[in-house]
């Protein structure tokens, strides 16, 4: 974007996922955004534009794949056709366009195509935990720090047979978390059935049921309920999970599995926005979303998906690719294929960078670790600043920065809920000038830090992290609108008011158009 004689613009949009949160008494009746030190988020909104953004639409609380369709332009309600496509193509599948069965927790996703058998089903599932006297599942997460078990588990369970069913194969892979994916291929499979997950926990497995009068629909569950049993019946008996239960920690003894649906056909982004599109993204499901979408997925070594992710090995992979051809673009994602290709040699104008450690504290009920985590956060986004200012100085490039969320997940309630998030975006000159001046940017260490532990954070007490907020450093009003900082309160007061998600890239292209 941008001809030979001018700088060309290009966008840094950060994704916090889960971003948004309610009030919380254990926080003085802050949101952790409110609570939290950052300095940075602070600066983009005083130098920027503000408002309140409803992810899909006021009043729904959307899982992250619709909400991330409708951010990036494409309405969920035309072109969603479930998870599972998403999940699988993140793994590395090389998913077609066939119908595929969504998300699971040690739920799963599936496909069928029409590819070496005449139907195939890819499944996304996490490990979890059931009582297997009552039925009940009591935990959908078994654990979430599972990156040592999840692949001894899944090389188990990858071949393994259904005894009813001997002609379809079925292949397991390790994802991130407590998450693994799942192939079964086969003939007769339909995608019209129900799931065994019963989306809570404390609550009974659920056995698929067809839900259609067809042969196809009935014998698809009769093949999940086997290959839900017959997971259980190999995980139970797996000497990891004997040494699991000794330890005191929950055993991963079933496969939760929901939801089906197709890949989508959409236009590509570049195509529908005009801006090369690249992404940061280790969460299987956001990164198979975006190559949906043709978006360039980058490797950015140590970014994990997790607790434990490098933010600033993803910060920098960003700056980079915004950066090119000046500096050397990250190697770029291919699914199905081990090695990696070249990023785009004049790099990209829109680098989406996806963080998704905070949203894990809103499931875990975790209030000191998502104040703590949004602090890292604000730090990484120093760090992204400081690459693209050294890179804008050498007068090739002019750089926005816009900040998100793509649902509220409040650690009150441990899951998605439907209050808006905020979103800010700005120039990052203008952002320089509202953080203390050039000097304060480049004297931000570049030195990798890791995610404070949830452990370490509970032990905290409240008023230590109201301490902490009170000795930030307030950024005052810099140029925009009156908001000078970025939280669920302020953000209102903003001069985007509130808005659909569905209309953010038409905001952001508009902002580029009026700062060319």
């Amino acid at each position: 974007m941008g001809s030979p004689a001018e700088p060309k613009r290009r966008v840094a949009f950060m994704l916090v996922y889960g971003l948004g949160d309610v009030s919380i008494p254990k926080l003085g009746c802050k949101t952790p955004l409110q609570a939290a030190c950052v300095p940075n988020l602070d600066a983009i909104a005083s130098a920027g534009v503000n408002g309140l953004m409803d992810p899909v639409e006021v009043g729904l609380g959307c899982g992250s794949d619709t909400a991330h369709l409708s951010l990036l332009g494409y309405d969920p309600r035309v072109y969603y056709r479930g998870r599972g496509a998403f999940e699988s193509m993140g793994l590395g599948w090389q998913c077609h366009l066939e119908i595929l069965h969504s998300r699971c927790d040690l739920a799963s996703e599936f496909t069928y195509s029409h590819k070496l058998f005449p139907y195939s089903f890819y499944q996304q599932s996490n490990f979890a935990t059931l009582d297997e006297k009552t039925g009940i599942v009591t935990s959908r997460r078994a654990d979430r720090h599972f990156e040592e078990e999840g692949p001894i588990l899944c090389s188990a369970l990858d071949g393994m047979k259904l005894p009813s069913f001997p002609e379809y194969e079925v292949r397991v892979r390790y994802a991130t978390e407590h998450r693994c994916g799942v192939v079964v291929k086969g003939p007769r499979l339909s995608g019209n059935i129900s799931g065994t997950d019963p989306l809570k926990d404390n609550r009974l497995l659920l056995e698929a049921k067809a839900l259609d009068d067809t042969n196809e629909a009935r014998h698809t569950a009769a093949v999940v309920n086997e290959l839900s049993r017959e997971i259980s019946k190999i995980l139970v008996s797996h000497p990891l999970n004997a040494k699991r239960l000794t330890e005191g920690k929950n055993v991963a003894n079933v496969v939760l599995l929901r939801g089906c649906g197709i890949r989508i056909k959409v236009p590509p982004f570049e195509k529908k926005h005009g801006l090369w599109p690249c992404m940061v993204a280790p969460t299987k499901i956001i990164a198979g979303l975006g190559l949906s979408l043709d978006i360039d997925i980058l490797e950015a070594p140590g970014a994990t998906g997790d607790y434990r992710t490098l933010l600033t090995s993803k910060a920098t992979a960003i700056a980079h690719a915004l950066s090119a051809p000046s500096q050397t673009c990250p190697s770029v994602f291919v699914p199905g294929e081990d090695e990696h290709k070249p990023g785009r040699s004049d790099g990209y104008d829109f680098g989406f960078l996806h963080i998704k450690a905070i949203d894990d504290a809103g499931h875990d009920k975790a209030t000191i670790f998502k104040v703590k985590g949004l602090e890292a956060v604000d730090q990484a986004i120093g760090q992204l600043a400081k690459l693209l200012w050294q890179a804008k100085l050498t007068g090739n490039f002019q750089y926005f920065i816009c900040v998100s969320g793509d649902h509220s997940t409040p650690v009150e309630y441990g899951d998605h809920s439907f209050e808006p998030v905020p979103f800010t975006m700005c120039r990052l000159k203008d952002f320089v000038g509202a953080i203390g001046g050039e000097s304060v940017v480049l004297e931000t260490s570049l030195d990798p830090f890791p995610l404070p532990t949830v452990k370490a954070c509970e032990d905290l007490n409240e008023d230590i992290a109201l301490e902490a907020e009170r000795q930030c450093k307030q950024v005052q009003s810099f140029s925009g609108d009156s908001v000078f900082e970025l939280n669920e309160i302020a953000a209102a007061r903003g001069s985007l008011g509130r808005f659909p998600g569905g209309e953010m890239m038409g905001i952001v292209k508009r902002f580029l158009k009026l700062n060319a």
